[in-house]
Parts: C-alpha cells; sequence; structure tokens
C-alpha cells in the first residue's frame, strides 16, 4: 500500500464502505462460522459442553489438517457461568480458503476479495479479507463462553482493512450483566498490532441442555 496521505484516506473509505455492510452482521457471522467456529475446548472428561465442541472439531477437520486456532480464556466466576470481566481472546491467519469458503457461504464474491490482478487496481492495491469474515472472529470467541450464546445486537467500526494471510486476534470482555441472562460484551478484533474493528454486542446466554 502507498505511504504518504493517501492511506488516511483508504481508511476514511473502508469506514464508509464497511459501514454499509453492518446490516446483516450477524447473519454474516453465521457464514463465517463455516469457516472456523467451534464451541470451547477445555477439560472434555467433565465439560458435556467441551465434549460437544470436539466432536464438531472433528467434523470440521475430517480430511484435513487442523485449523490455526489459539484460544485465551479468563474468567472471574465459575467456569460454567458468565461473570463481568470473563474474557476471551481468538486468534486466527485468515486463509485463502477461508476467504474462499466465505465467499460461498455468503455470496460475497467482490473482486476485492477474490481477484487479485483486479484488486490490485483499487486504493487498497491488492486483495482483502471480507470485513464481516473478520468480524466472524468474534463469532468464534463467544463460541467459548459457557452455554448457547445467542446474539441480540452487534455494533462495529471498522476502522482498517485486513490482508489475506494476516494474522487476527478477536478479544471478547464481558462489560456488563443487564440481567435476565442478556450480558454487553466489548468486542474487539487486532491485526498486527492494530486495532481493525472495535465494536460492543449484547448476547443472551441459554442453558444448554446435557445431552451425550
Amino acid at each position: 500500500m502507498s505511504s504518504g496521505s493517501g492511506y488516511p484516506s483508504v481508511l476514511d473509505y473502508w469506514s464508509r464502505t464497511s459501514a454499509a455492510m453492518v446490516e446483516g452482521m450477524i447473519e454474516a457471522n453465521r457464514a463465517a462460522t463455516t469457516a472456523f467456529t467451534v464451541t470451547a475446548d477445555s477439560d472434555s472428561d467433565s465439560d458435556p459442553e467441551a465434549e460437544r465442541g470436539l466432536r464438531a472439531e472433528e467434523r470440521i477437520t475430517a480430511g484435513g489438517d487442523l485449523p490455526e486456532w489459539e484460544t485465551d480464556i479468563e474468567t472471574a466466576g465459575t467456569s460454567r457461568t458468565l461473570s463481568v470481566g470473563d474474557r476471551v481472546r481468538f486468534s486466527k491467519r485468515l486463509s485463502e480458503a477461508d476467504v474462499e469458503r466465505f465467499a460461498a457461504a455468503s455470496g460475497d464474491t467482490n473482486p476485492l476479495h477474490l481477484d487479485e490482478e483486479w484488486a490490485q487496481e483499487t486504493r487498497f492495491e491488492g486483495r482483502i479479507a471480507h470485513g464481516t469474515l473478520v468480524a466472524g472472529t468474534i463469532s468464534a470467541a463467544l463460541a467459548r463462553l459457557p452455554g448457547g450464546v445467542i446474539y441480540l445486537s452487534q455494533d462495529l467500526e471498522f476502522r482498517a482493512p485486513v490482508r489475506i494471510g494476516d494474522q487476527v486476534t478477536a478479544d471478547v470482555e464481558v462489560v456488563e450483566d443487564l440481567g435476565k441472562d442478556r450480558f454487553r460484551l466489548r468486542t474487539t478484533v487486532e491485526s498486527s498490532d492494530r486495532s481493525v474493528i472495535d465494536g460492543e454486542a449484547v448476547v443472551l446466554i441459554e442453558d444448554v441442555p446435557d445431552h451425550d
């Protein structure tokens, strides 16, 4: 990407165009989960939810390599409930395959994401990942929370583009207990030590039946 005064204009353009993608964010996140979302994976011997997560991961990775996922969970309360201060980080490198699968699942076949020659002629000077695919890492982090997570709302500010092949880290922190199993969360995504997405979400946490 060119340096100098053109860079702020790129970010301004990114913010303006990405704002249009916020509508339908929840549905787009569901498409993103086809690429890399499973339930939390810890202590599978004693945690039925973790066992279900492991089975889901086996289905996703059957016949292929294990995705490069990294998860860091900080809990203020017990592992079976959600509390203010709980925090989950999910990291992943966004691959060519992720972008192609997201395009197929969502129908977003914008050449900015799929055609390098075409994208080279744009202000981004090359392909970038779908904004909602990057935001989908927030869903991946939420999937590691206890219980069944249901999105009620998600506000996003897209601050910078992400290149295909970049490592991104979603950081989700519980900042307020709204009562009736609803929680407000701070949701951010970083790449190369810079903020690429900032926002907040409200989720409903449902109890999940303990089925074998």
